[in-house]
């Protein structure tokens, strides 16, 4: 039984159920496109949002323990969380995490987060190994609806693939203006501490990176990746897959990650960008991969309606 985390863990009605938790808001300085994004108080409430969200993965880490308790440190080996994000948290709401007790000797649990009026906020599946069965996600990317009329993803294509980058997650390193903070100050206010993440008292004799911080190690960079979306323009993660396949990822060490368009969808407040980040080691191994659905707001981009007039209104 692994010994990474104290978490106070309840089991009732089929299912592993976390503590309340009040997660803390950390990118409300966040800036990408030199503006403020959807975590910033104010520009989130001119697109409707109560106040800057709490940013999706954050909540992966009340995923952590239930999943260490179902699976041991095979979690931290080969877990993975698939998550489709159904409503905002905001700084001050208590949330928890709930995973479905799988039957015995299975890999793949569903999982879902709630607030305290019972809103749903994410809902998907958590699993370990290669062989376990089909995630949330990997069922969602079949039923996708193809987006229409795209305005500020008109010059993005399916298999788009941007060059390789260097990364790497020292403790007090800050991690850009995506991510204006550093582990050491996530590790500060992390949901579930683990002694895992701050020391070589593991199982691999080094310190291990949350794996709410795999999202910041792989997509800090990214606006280096040059991929031709129209902006400036808010966004935000509508669904986000991290899956380690040979881990866990520890703290300074460099990762090469390379990324590549694997879908476009869209609704009728927004266009969406699939992109699945792939994640190697020196050695060139795959280690981890992410699956991200950054969701562009089609009213905060100034010129769509102009631009989307001008590319698909036919004047009479």
């Amino acid at each position: 039984m692994t010994t990474a985390f104290e978490t106070d863990i309840q089991d009732s009605d089929g299912a592993l159920h976390g503590p309340w938790r009040q997660p803390r808001q950390m990118l409300n300085a966040q800036t990408y496109d030199s503006h403020a994004s959807i975590h910033d108080d104010a520009t989130a409430q001119k697109l409707g949002f109560k106040g800057g969200t709490i940013e999706g993965p954050t909540h992966f880490s009340q995923f952590a323990p239930l999943g260490a308790r179902l699976w041991g440190d095979a979690w931290f080996e080969s877990g993975c969380i698939s998550a489709h994000y159904r409503n905002a948290a905001y700084e001050g709401d208590e949330v928890q995490a709930i995973i479905e007790k799988p039957a015995d000797g299975a890999r793949h649990a569903a999982i879902r987060m709630i607030n305290r009026d019972g809103t749903e906020i994410l809902r998907g599946s958590a699993s370990v190994g290669g062989d376990a069965s089909p995630s949330a996600l990997d069922l969602r990317l079949t039923e996708l609806k193809p987006l229409a009329d795209p305005v500020i993803l008109r010059d993005v294509t399916i298999g788009m693939t941007t060059a390789p980058q260097t990364v790497r997650m020292n403790l007090d390193q800050h991690m850009g203006d995506l991510y204006p903070f550093s582990l050491a100050q996530k590790l500060k206010v992390i949901t579930e501490p683990s002694r895992y993440y701050s020391g070589s008292d593991t199982p691999w004799r080094r310190a291990i990176i949350p794996m709410e911080m795999l999202s910041v190690l792989f997509q800090h960079t990214s606006k280096q990746d040059g991929l031709p979306v129209k902006g400036p323009a808010v966004g935000l993660f509508a669904d986000q897959e991290i899956r380690v396949i040979a881990g866990p990822l520890f703290v300074g060490e460099d990762y090469r990650v390379q990324r590549k368009v694997v879908a476009l969808s869209g609704s009728k407040r927004t266009e969406s960008l699939w992109v699945r980040t792939e994640v190697r080691d020196a050695s060139e191994r795959l280690v981890a991969t992410m699956l991200l659905n950054l969701a562009t707001l089609k009213e905060s981009y100034g010129p769509y309606r102009t631009e989307h007039a001008a590319l698909y209104e036919t004047a009479i």
